[in-house]
């Protein structure tokens, strides 16, 4: 059987045989939960080292094709480019870790907990890995079930609200986006099959507009864009620790994902058109969000608001549609799956230990649990793009990519774009320093245990990952650089089908055409 498939359906399999397990076993339930994400976890490492990163390489790799309902065109396609195979590896290593954190976090209705978390792993894979738009469309819904249940039924007080109000957001966007791809099937060949729409569609300029702000609706509540954001605070605040990780470290990349697969290579010319205020909207989400960040008084709303505005870099980096930028708006894609993640765990902790997410309820902890404050300063030079973390990297050839970019106004985009980066250092550091520094005031955090041993293990690995990502990047971007070039070309011939003026790619620099100076004349 293909490795992909083992990999999507594996925790699927595992979540069919915990419900044999009777439901009083939770610590059966927890052993067996973790054993099925770590064996999802090491097949998918063979996705890894077998991806051929290499420029004639295919487009797609590990394919699979099968009829599935062949009457109506309709086909099990799965296959994995570059920035699919990376969103397939982040998926597979943060889960683990996510039921490892869990692990006394959810004392309630374990078993359901378990299986929710293991059919939400293989939707994600699915999403990721479909070649199929219907096959796209229904592991896209199904992400919903679980995580409907993991914030309605383990969530906070106040989690019916948020829970509502994240299923019609994202259920209602993307049911123009079924509509979207039902004009397709009948407007182009009856097949779903994305490749081959992809490049037979021949649509009309109104409807290639009209179909690409289908999608990009869709995939704009998910990531999400301002001001479709507003679901996103209240279902972080209400989720559980595990729900807010997964939200966080994978469910919002599908948006973005979204744009990068289907949205801007489907509707190369309608993208075009719209492009710029993607980039308004973007820029105005980096903005609002770092601001909202600096108001907040409870932790985890600070971090959901810091995730509009990491993600509106990612989207103003499709945006600018340079080589650099969309490069860097992938790796930024790993980067916060991989930051925002262990911030959302490391103020699970805080919670377990406090129940309570107000910041002003602690203060001075570093004295009293310094291997906690010492990872969350960790994360959190990693969340600001310090030099020498994986932030730093994204961000840095996100906004250089924008300022070069041929994008009409990229320089202003990628100045202002800026000043989120500097938003994000204060209110990150202002937080840390109102937790962990200062004289301890409550006297309910003087008695707080340091990181236990499992709670090393769930924090390792990210930690890990954000220097290895910071200092040795190269892994992580070869894999993305054929889907990047392969992007690019797509929209240069479009602009030739246009006659436009040339806006994709790096403008020329100044550096790059002046005049060589004579020997001996240079600085």
């Amino acid at each position: 059987m293909n490795l992909l498939t083992v990999v999507t359906f594996v925790p699927l399999t595992g979540a069919l045989l915990l419900a044999l397990i009777p439901r009083s076993e939770a610590g059966q339930h927890r052993v067996a939960t973790l054993a099925v994400a770590l064996v999802t976890f090491f097949l998918s490492l063979g996705l890894w080292f077998g991806f051929d990163a290499s420029a004639g390489a295919p487009e797609f790799q590990f394919e699979v094709k099968q009829p599935w309902m062949s009457s109506i065109g309709i086909g099990y396609h799965v296959g994995l480019d570059g920035v699919a195979l990376l969103m397939v590896m982040l998926t597979t290593a943060l889960m683990p870790i996510v039921i490892l954190s869990t692990w006394k976090a959810v004392e309630e209705r374990v078993k359901e907990f378990m299986i929710a978390l293991l059919v939400l792993e293989t939707a994600m894979i699915g999403t990721f890995a479909a070649l199929d738009l219907v096959l796209f469309y229904v592991f896209w819904e199904l992400i919903l079930i679980p995580m409907y249940l993991l914030i309605g039924v383990w969530g906070s007080q106040n989690r019916l609200y948020a829970t509502v109000k994240f299923f019609v957001y994202t259920f209602a966007a993307s049911v123009l986006m079924l509509l979207a791809i039902l004009f397709i099937y009948f407007h182009d060949g009856n097949t779903f099959d994305y490749v081959e729409a992809r490049s037979a569609l021949s649509v009309t300029p109104d409807q290639a507009r009209w179909l690409f702000l289908a999608f990009a609706l869709a995939f704009a509540v998910k990531v999400p864009m301002f001001p479709l954001h507003t679901w996103l605070p209240d279902a972080h605040t209400e989720a559980p620790t595990a729900g807010s990780v997964i939200l966080a470290g994978v469910l919002l990349k599908m948006g973005t994902f979204g744009f990068f697969r289907y949205a801007l290579p489907l509707f190369p010319e309608a993208a075009l058109t719209y492009r710029p205020q993607l980039a308004v909207l973007a820029t105005i989400g980096i903005l609002y969000g770092a601001l909202m960040s600096l108001v907040q008084t409870d932790m985890k709303r600070l971090v959901a608001y810091s995730s509009v505005s990491h993600l509106g870099f990612v989207m103003l980096g499709l945006a600018a549609l340079s080589a650099e930028s969309l490069t860097g708006s992938v790796y930024q894609m790993l980067n916060h799956g991989v930051s925002t993640g262990a911030l959302f765990l490391l103020v699970g902790m805080l919670y377990e230990r406090r129940h309570t997410r107000a910041i002003a309820e602690y203060g001075g902890l570093a004295k009293q649990v310094p291997w906690l404050a010492t990872a969350f300063v960790v994360v959190t030079l990693s969340s600001i793009g310090l030099p020498g973390t994986n932030g730093f990297v994204g961000e840095f050839l996100i906004l250089s990519g924008t300022f070069l970019s041929r994008l009409a106004g990229g320089a202003m985009f990628a100045t202002l774009a800026s000043i989120g980066v500097i938003l994000g250092a204060v209110y990150m550091l202002v937080l840390v320093e109102k937790v962990f520094f200062g004289k301890i005031e409550n006297p309910a955090n003087r008695h707080l245990p340091d990181l236990s041993v499992r709670e090393g293990f769930v924090l390792a690995p990210l930690i890990v990952a954000i220097v290895v990502m910071g200092l040795a990047p190269g892994p992580f971007l070869a894999p993305a650089k054929p889907a990047v070039d392969r992007l690019v070309v797509r929209f240069q011939q479009a602009e030739a089908r246009l006659g436009a003026p040339p806006s994709v790619g790096t403008a020329d620099t100044a550096v790059a055409t002046r005049p060589s100076l004579p020997p001996g004349r240079g600085f």
